[in-house]
């Protein structure tokens, strides 16, 4: 098993690099894709009035490879980016490194951590975006050069209220987030570099996101504890102007569903708002996902962002080899009608474990059992004590309860019966 994983790793690496040059050389077919779908949403006008572009990259991840529809999703580390509410919900302490290749020879860098103790999630990240810098004057000489820099850094926590047995809580977070951007110093008239040129078009600025996530039931075609739907709403990069400059301020709306186990779909609805001049705020998108469970260690997904001008299609796949996954992914930005623009993404995601959660539910769900076996055989006394522990391991567990309160109920049942007796005689 551990050879054919690797074989399929392999197959993944090279298959998307090699997709992805294929579509590049398909100019026809990229220029009809992107002329029907700008006839359908026309171009926004208002599109790059906002500041600190690296907001709207993704870092890569399952999130990328589903076209950003996952703000309801948000099972696995890529939360960070899209709802602060999923550290509370998140299954497994996970540690991630991404790595995008962008437009050019602009590149992406990334790395997120995040855990949960109990129902409160904790998480932190960054990511950097570096383009090279040159300037030439009127003869072609190169007079300047340099590096053109953007980063974010990201704390996020959350917590998850009210959940229990069959409602698995409502989950509120919130991330604040630091941006920096720094200019490499350029010439004037005489190709002279004026020192400190850059800094003075370099800028910093603080944000907030805001989130809520639920998760349950609906047309569920499977048995399992986990719920198969859930809905979120989020406001990101919520914060004040820099140098003038509107932050990409967006609300979003989410769901996800899974009719079956290995079947997830999602869906996003996102809604620009420019804090400084509503009236010039980006048109509303929206983005749609699936991801397929292949096998336990091999999951596909893919997506379709719609937005006026810039609509995308992804691509990818994840690699699960024990404790570490790869993802890999491949988009096609509908940015011109002229030329392709494509990019991989890679991501490598460490299971760091659950903190002992699993077999403290295994324990408890043990417990319970026990409970009912002692309960079937009517020693009422030892089935209160393994309930009873049950809930002083998770004081939601609501079977435990329920049965607590059966039993409390039956003995005060039979007081009353005794006491009617003794009337009676």
């Amino acid at each position: 098993m551990t050879y054919l994983k690797i074989a399929v790793l392999a197959a993944v690496l090279i298959f998307f690099p090699l997709f992805s040059v294929l579509a590049s050389d398909r100019h026809d077919f990229y220029g009809n894709a992107a002329d029907y779908l700008n006839n359908i949403y026309g171009i926004d006008n208002n599109a790059g009035l906002t500041a600190f572009p690296v907001l709207n990259i993704p870092m890569g991840g399952r999130s990328e490879g589903m076209a950003g529809a996952f703000t309801a999703l948000s099972d696995d580390i890529s939360f960070l980016e899209f709802n602060p509410a999923g550290s509370s919900m998140l299954e497994k302490t996970e540690l991630a490194f991404f790595h995008n290749n962008w437009i050019a020879d602009t590149k992406i860098e990334g790395i997120a951590y995040a855990t949960r103790f109990g129902n409160l999630g904790l998480a932190a990240g960054a990511k950097w975006l570096y383009t090279p810098f040159t300037e030439y004057n009127y003869y072609g000489e190169r007079v300047s050069s340099g590096y053109y820099f953007e980063g974010v850094a990201i704390l996020n926590t959350s917590y998850n209220f009210l959940a229990g047995y069959y409602f698995s809580g409502l989950s509120l977070g919130i991330s604040l987030k630091g941006a920096f951007r720094l200019m490499p110093d350029y010439t004037d008239s005489r190709d002279n570099i004026i020192k400190g040129s850059g800094l003075s078009q370099s800028a910093a600025m603080g944000m907030a996101d805001i989130g809520m996530l639920v998760r349950f039931n609906m047309l569920k075609g499977y048995v399992a504890r986990e719920k198969n739907a859930s809905a979120a709403l989020v406001i990101r990069n919520l914060g004040p102007p820099s140098m003038d400059e509107p932050l990409p301020t967006v609300a979003a709306a989410a769901i996800s569903y899974k009719p079956i186990r290995p079947v997830a779909f999602a869906l996003d609805f996102y809604v620009p708002v420019n804090m400084m001049e509503p009236e010039v705020s980006e048109l509303p998108y929206g983005a749609f996902g699936v991801s397929v469970n292949v096998t336990n260690f091999l999951s596909m997904r893919s997506g379709l962002m719609l937005k006026a001008g810039s609509s995308r299609i992804t691509v990818g796949s994840a690699v699960n080899l024990n404790k570490v996954a790869v993802d890999i992914n491949y988009t096609l930005d509908f940015l011109t009608q002229m030329q392709p623009l494509n990019r991989v993404s890679l991501a490598v995601r460490f299971d760091l474990g659950d903190r002992g959660r699993k077999q403290t539910s295994d324990k408890i769900d043990e417990l319970y059992l026990l409970g009912l076996e002692a309960f079937s055989r009517g020693n009422l006394d030892d089935a209160k004590l393994c309930w009873e522990e049950a809930l002083r391991l998770n004081p939601r567990y609501d079977p435990a309860r329920e049965s607590l309160n059966m039993l409390e109920d039956r003995g005060d049942l039979t007081l009353r019966i005794e006491d009617l007796y003794r009337l009676d005689f």
